[in-house]
Formats: structure tokens, sequence, C-alpha cells
């Protein structure tokens, strides 16, 4: 088992960017698929994005789309996941995962590993 740990979180004005990325350790992890989630107070945690093992293919959440695109690199070990022109409802603690199966899952049953999340604020 790896683990899998968050950073580039951080406060941003509305309108702004931030680049989340996450490092996972262990020899595997060509063969995860990986994805981000996230969750805000009071809030069911929600998917934002997934990417296949081979980095072909993703998926978005419907909030997120167009504006946030989630990539990575399986010689570095990492899951990235860039977000542009930030609103105020983005604001939450964000999670990366990973599924043992060859698709990109939208469904958090599916995602066995989890970091310990990295906060996400952005100011109006």
């Amino acid at each position: 088992q790896g683990q899998l740990v968050e950073s580039g979180g951080g406060l941003v004005q509305a309108g702004g960017s931030l680049r989340l990325s996450c490092a996972a350790s262990g020899r595997t992890f060509s063969s995860y698929s990986m994805g981000w989630f996230r969750q805000a107070p009071g809030r069911e945690r929600e998917f934002v994005a997934s990417i296949t093992p081979s980095g072909s293919t993703t998926r978005y959440g419907d909030s997120v789309k167009g504006r946030f695109t989630i990539s990575r690199d399986n010689a570095k070990n990492t899951v990235d996941l860039q977000m542009n022109s930030l609103k105020p409802e983005d604001t939450a603690v964000y999670y990366c995962a990973a599924a043992v199966i060859p698709y990109a899952p939208t469904s958090i049953s599916l995602f066995r590993y989890w970091g310990q999340g990295t906060q996400v604020t952005v100011s109006s």
C-alpha cells in the first residue's frame, strides 16, 4: 500500500488559479486510476475529476468542467489538478484518491486510497 500526499492549496481571490499536486508512494502508481474530490463544511464529499492509469481519459464534475484540468506523470508518481477561474463556491478541502480499476471512476465508493487533504479557500 502506498501513501498519497496533497500539496498546493491556499488562499486565492475569485478568478485566480491554483495548482494542486498529489504525490504517491509505491511502485504500482501507474496501474491506478486517480481522482480528486472536495468537501466543503457541512456538505458531502464531491467528485471533482478523475483520470485513467495511462492518462488517456479524464472525467470532470459538472461544476468544474471547462475550468479544472487533471493530469498525471507516471514517471514522477504525481497527479495534478490545475484550477482556473476559481469561484468562492470552490472553497473546500481537496482530496486525492486512488482506485484499483482501469477506467476513470466518479463514485467515491470505488476509490480505495485517500490523502489527508489540502485546503483551498477562494475569497470574493
